[in-house]
């Protein structure tokens, strides 16, 4: 009896040592932000199918624990806070700018890894004691708001009106963009905020056009973001508009309708990654994605989100390889994830979707300005390359 209980126990060790890899993914796959939170969901169901076909990672298998939060800052926490405990080795999450702000001390305090799929700057600047585990994929709204502003100034516009959510990520715009705006001679003349859950902007709309500003910036995301655009256009609006890349997502479109033709906005290069010139560097990689994701889900169906989450893994992959020569995380938990962190911090000249990321100690971004924005038109319901800045 001993022996074989000896045996079974020498059997099970190889198994013990091949126990998955965790990674904790929050996303908003509902509530306001679920345009943009679920072809991130969808992106990582499509690649826990391809690691199960093609082996993992070293070896390992991976397994994704993707949690919901729901839009909701409060569930976003509480999610971060179960996957800590369920001993994932990274995070990677989540959607929103308020909700990623909320997360940093939870994994902060754990030490975990965490990648951000939001926008805003202050998710990884300065990096300090909190911001020290946490990094991110989407362009942050200060290098969008440098191609807005560039796109401004060479078509004429002199005054600009501006309407964003009442929350971090509007108000990380609004920063941004009056900061870009004046260093180049543009006079913002009215500055208005709404709800994400708001039914009517009529009375901001009405402040902005007393002003008549030659351009108006929506600095919101997902299908929200049609609200203002559409109430302009009903009460005559008839300059520029400008949105900012978070609404680079079909549902923008399906939801806009005619409401959004004419729409400029700064946008990740895949957007239209079958009209950048050969040779721009994420068209390869961007091209790949599309063609993974669209046989999966339906053509038209890519979106810069999931895209996002792509870039996410990307970075993981390489950077959870690297870790593994290091530490154990069977063994060694916390040894794993500041390993695995330094090895997300060491990656350099990264090729993916939205840019070529390098990252360093002071900057947790890594994104080149030249390599990571387009500026986009919507026509006739798609989107239309308008320039790069390469």
């Amino acid at each position: 009896m001993k022996r074989w209980l000896a045996l079974a126990l020498v059997l099970a060790l190889p198994a013990l040592a091949q126990e998955a890899l965790k990674v904790g993914v929050v996303v908003s796959a509902t509530g306001p932000a679920a345009s943009l939170g679920i072809p991130e969901r969808n992106t990582f169901l499509m690649l826990q199918d391809l690691l199960e076909r093609t082996g993992g990672v070293a070896g390992r298998k991976v397994q994704f624990v993707i949690l919901d939060d729901a839009s909701d800052t409060t569930q976003a926490v509480r999610n971060t806070r179960r996957l800590v405990e369920e001993g994932v080795v990274a995070i990677v999450g989540t959607t929103t700018t308020p909700a990623s702000l909320g997360m940093i001390p939870v994994v902060a305090e754990a030490r975990v890894p965490t990648i951000s799929l939001a926008a805003s700057k202050d998710i990884i600047h300065p990096v300090d004691a909190q911001r020290f585990w946490v990094f991110k994929t989407p362009q942050t709204e200060e290098l969008m708001a440098r191609a807005i502003v560039a796109d401004m100034v060479a078509r004429g516009v002199k005054t600009v009106g501006y309407i964003g959510f009442n929350d971090a990520y509007g108000e990380g715009w609004a920063r941004f963009f009056e900061a870009e705006a004046r260093a180049k001679g543009l006079q913002v003349v009215a500055s208005e905020r709404y709800a994400r859950t708001d039914t009517s902007v009529t009375g901001q709309v009405l402040r902005i056009l007393a002003r008549r500003p030659d351009a108006v910036l929506i600095g919101a995301s997902g299908t929200p973001a049609v609200l203002p655009q559409r109430t302009l256009k009903e009460r005559g609006y008839a300059g520029l508009i400008y949105q900012t890349h978070g609404v680079a997502n079909p549902d923008f479109l399906r939801v806009g309708g005619a409401d959004v033709e004419g729409t400029l906005l700064p946008a990740g290069p895949i957007l239209v990654a079958e009209q950048l010139p050969s040779g721009y560097p994420t068209k390869r990689p961007s091209l790949d994605y599309i063609q993974r994701y669209e046989a999966r889900y339906g053509i038209g169906s890519y979106s810069t989100f999931g895209a996002h989450a792509w870039d996410a893994w990307l970075i993981l992959k390489p950077a959870l390889e690297r870790a593994l020569k290091r530490a154990d995380p069977a063994k060694d938990l916390a040894g794993f994830r500041a390993a695995l962190r330094d090895e997300i911090e060491a990656t350099r000249g990264l090729v993916a979707t939205h840019g070529v990321f390098t990252f360093s100690r002071e900057d947790h971004l890594g994104l080149r300005f030249e390599d990571s924005a387009v500026m986009v038109r919507v026509e006739g319901g798609r989107w239309k390359l308008e320039r790069t800045f390469r």
